[in-house]
């Protein structure tokens, strides 16, 4: 890791401040903590934590760049979809992980006024709320007035949820099988350092699924399970009078994600746009994150009373909505516009980039509409 940059004199010790964070909660803990709750406090510990901590995340001088950030196109395009949506609903869009707000700025302009009645972006993070609120009055400030920010869910929902790049966000617990055994991976404080710690699991159910969803090697085969992800949209769908959900994210559908090739599982880290394996490197200035199960987040969805609408690549969804035609829009093709946008619709679809392994899920409740994005190539029977 010696081309890595290493983290700021204040970075540095934010960093280390959180690590003592942890390790009075593993003392408190016989010396073990489970991933999960690791991860929740390396991401999420209020003031240290990465998503918490007040330090630049998105764009080139962050850890990672997101669609949002690569082009306006990509809300422009999505905002089709939600302009034949929001004529059934109250009004209502509800944007869960918004970022600096870009997606938001670039969503806002392309939505029928009329339509619209409130944009509300459910945000925890104070430092992250404020620098959406300016993002947005710049870049869209005749409908700026219509965002209200929100710190904690509605009672109810009439209108359509969406996030991209949120569900990868949410700790996930780590277990190892190795034959008919299985295995919790922790988090101990070893040879003055934090460190991977295995312990048998007791919960039967968990057993059970590990056995039946992982596969059995001859060695060991390390994955992750969902239950937070499974959770949030459980509680969203219970929350939903009307209206439909889009989550945008990387991920695979159950059979692909426990491939008997993948036995590390898909849990990576993320520092100055550089690939960390080590999850305990510099906590609260790492990215923690796990692809998508979307096998499980479709049961989520119809265990609790929404219709499962479409699954599909991104690169699919953008170009039933009409991407390449808004491309067309930026400029001529000699245009330092319109070249700019090309390269970034390049990004967003070419299969070798973000156009398969990101993938686009709906559901809906009481509304009868077109899904447009799924015209061709839904891909529900892998589900």
């Amino acid at each position: 890791m010696d081309n890595i940059p290493r983290p700021e004199k204040a970075a540095l010790a934010s960093s280390q401040t959180l690590t003592e964070l942890i390790l009075q909660r593993i003392r408190q803990q016989d010396n073990w903590l489970s991933f999960a709750d690791y991860m929740q406090m390396a991401l999420y510990t209020p003031g240290y934590g990465y998503y918490t901590g007040g330090a630049q995340k998105f764009g080139k001088d962050g850890d990672f760049i997101t669609a949002p950030v690569l082009t306006p196109l990509f809300g422009q395009t999505l905002a089709q979809q939600l302009n034949a949506l929001l004529p059934q609903t109250a009004g209502n869009i509800y944007e869960f992980g918004a970022g600096t707000g870009q997606l938001a700025a670039s969503i806002l302009p392309a939505l029928h006024s009329s339509q619209l009645q409130h944009y509300y972006i459910i945000e925890l993070s104070a430092e992250l709320a404020q620098r959406q609120r300016e993002y947005i009055h710049t870049h869209a400030p005749a409908q700026a007035n219509k965002v209200i920010h929100l710190t904690q869910l509605p009672a109810q929902f009439d209108g359509i949820l969406l996030g991209n790049e949120i569900l990868d966000a949410m700790a996930v617990p780590v277990y190892q099988r190795q034959g008919n055994q299985v295995t919790e991976m922790g988090v101990s404080w070893l040879d003055g350092q934090l460190n991977w710690q295995p312990r048998p699991v007791y919960n039967p159910a968990v057993q059970q699924q590990v056995l039946d969803i992982f596969p059995a090697t001859a060695e060991y085969y390390q994955s992750e399970l969902h239950p937070q992800q499974y959770a949030f949209v459980a509680t969203l769908a219970q929350k939903m009078q009307r209206g439909a959900m889009i989550w945008i994210d990387y991920g695979f559908d159950a059979a692909q994600y426990y491939h008997p090739q993948r036995q590390q599982g898909t849990l990576i880290g993320h520092y100055r746009h550089h690939t960390i394996h080590n999850p305990f490197y510099y906590p609260g200035l790492t990215d923690l994150t796990a692809h998508v199960n979307f096998t499980r987040i479709a049961d989520a969805g119809i265990d609790n009373n929404l219709d499962l609408i479409g699954y599909t690549s991104q690169a699919t969804f953008l170009l039933n909505l009409g991407i390449t035609e808004l491309l067309k829009q930026t400029g001529q093709p000699a245009d330092t516009a319109y070249i700019q946008a090309a390269s970034a619709c390049h990004t967003l679809l070419d299969t070798h980039e973000m156009g398969e392994l990101f993938k686009v899920i709906a559901f809906g409740k009481d509304i009868n509409v077109d899904w447009q994005g799924f015209i061709h190539g839904d891909l529900c029977h892998k589900l």
